[in-house]
């Protein structure tokens, strides 16, 4: 069916502008400058054609098609409100009612043990940031495009056994991960941009708006406008926190359908960092010494220990998930320490199997804002997934009968996290690291994120939404 015929089969189409389509949606979004802890993410994978097919009459403008529908969830009450406690049982319930059954993340822990070390390894002194959810929502939905081997290799990737497990288990954790209550923002967002020439099949467009809540655009491949229009979108989903990277995001004339994903997230620190604590010091970056604004905060919490590593935790508020920092072991590099299996292990069982101690932690943690951006290709590849980027090799008939050789031909990951001590009323993402060589001998320590650390956002079950490696903050 042609991308206009959508309409009967998955939405509603309106004549209007792109513009016009997600401006409602995140209005109440605040800048990513007025937070504490922020991170976004935008991942985009392009198949594209190699065939010449037929034109069609010229369109202007990107028209949608279906626009996903979000839960709806009762908003963090203000405290100082006379209804609070009624409020708070309220906004508690909908927090409750994005809980999903335990054991969901089963079969995920493989690909996040793998693909973690993999995107965030490589070029030592760069800070990289990778999130895994991100990716596996937009490998769960290249999987529904594919069949054959084609599809059977992402499926071993994201642990999956079958194409209905995977929907299954995708659609859970979109729902599990969400949160958009004033408190803590965590949506995972997801389109698909179809060329007007195409014809596609129906029932894969509408498990794909069913099942990972992606809205659908069409136009013209190659067009200023629809290149205009996808960046307005990730723009839009991001906060604008991506917009340099963005930018330089077009597709070719030659494109048959691009898949974008999104991860936003916001929350705010449990106990905020004091601004007055704040003071210039060293980091000892791989590149020379370099100085800037350390946060400073002393409290007891727990110190965490294993072969090569010292780490901490501090916690977001109102349930929002939990902020790590791994600090390598003196003479440890940062890439050794992704290498060393224990390393995964500690994150994704949230410490618990570690060596810890509860004392005083005199914690000093660098303001940072880092960003990286990278080709997935490679790291795909190395991972297994290898027939969608040949020709010869894949199969994409899920998407569309009409074209034969379709190839997946960009898959790029773009990610940004930024930290300051604003917590309570933030936006904004913080990175600790710990210091530390075996236990420590005192009921109270020094941990100075002084030097390339590793941190890493896990939700309220534990799921790692954002790893990244800091080798020098950048503020």
């Amino acid at each position: 069916m042609k991308a206009t015929d959508l309409y009967g089969a998955i939405g509603q189409t309106e004549e209007s502008l792109l513009e016009r389509s997600e401006k409602n949606k995140h209005r109440r979004r605040k800048p990513w400058w007025m937070g504490a802890v922020a991170a976004v993410l935008a991942l985009v994978l392009v198949g594209s054609m190699f065939q010449q097919y037929g034109g069609a009459p010229f369109v202007s403008n990107a028209y949608a098609i279906c626009e996903a529908s979000y839960p709806e969830m009762a908003p963090y009450p203000d405290e100082t409100s006379p209804n609070f406690d009624q409020q708070y049982e309220d906004w508690w319930a909908s927090v409750q009612g994005q809980r999903q059954t335990e054991g969901y993340t089963d079969g995920l822990h493989a690909f996040l043990t793998d693909s973690i070390p993999q995107f965030l390894s490589g070029q030592e002194g760069e800070n990289k940031v990778y999130s895994p959810l991100n990716v596996y929502m937009a490998l769960a939905m290249l999987a529904e495009l594919t069949d054959g081997n084609s599809r059977q290799q992402i499926l071993d990737l994201v642990g999956a056994d079958s194409i209905e497990d995977l929907r299954t288990q995708a659609n859970a954790v979109w729902n599990g991960q969400y949160r958009n209550d004033g408190a803590t923002t965590s949506i995972l967002a997801s389109s698909l941009w179809l060329n007007e020439d195409v014809s596609f099949v129906e029932d894969t467009m509408k498990r794909l708006a069913d099942t990972y809540y992606a809205s659908s655009y069409q136009g013209e491949m190659g067009s200023q406008e629809l290149n205009k229009a996808l960046q307005d979108w990730l723009n839009a989903q991001t906060g604008g926190l991506l917009e340099n990277q963005v930018n330089e995001i077009t597709m070719d004339p030659e494109t048959v359908m691009t898949i974008a994903t999104t991860l936003y997230y916001q929350a705010k620190w449990a106990q905020t960092f004091d601004a007055a604590n704040t003071s210039p010091e060293t980091f000892h970056a791989l590149s020379g010494d370099v100085t800037c604004d350390f946060m400073h905060s002393n409290s007891v919490g727990t110190y965490y220990w294993g072969d090569q590593f010292g780490a901490v935790a501090r916690s977001l508020s109102n349930d929002g998930g939990t902020m790590w920092f791994l600090l390598p072991d003196e003479g440890v590099t940062v890439q050794e320490l992704l290498e060393h299996p224990q390393t995964m292990e500690f994150l994704l069982s949230g410490g618990n199997w570690a060596d810890s101690k509860t004392l005083r932690i005199n914690l000093s943690l660098p303001k940072f804002d880092v960003s990286s951006q990278m080709d997935l290709k490679e790291g795909l590849q190395a991972l297994g997934v290898t027939d969608v980027f040949e020709e010869e090799k894949s199969n994409f008939s899920p998407m569309t009968t009409e074209i034969d050789q379709i190839v997946l031909s960009q898959a790029k990951h773009g990610v940004r996290v930024a930290v300051d001590e604003e917590g309570v009323t933030a936006a904004a993402y913080t990175v600790m690291s710990m210091t530390g060589t075996g236990a420590p001998p005192e009921d109270e320590m020094d941990f100075n994120l002084n030097r390339p650390f590793l941190f890493a956002i896990t939700s309220e079950d534990r799921l790692p939404l954002f790893v990244g490696s800091v080798y020098q903050p950048t503020t």
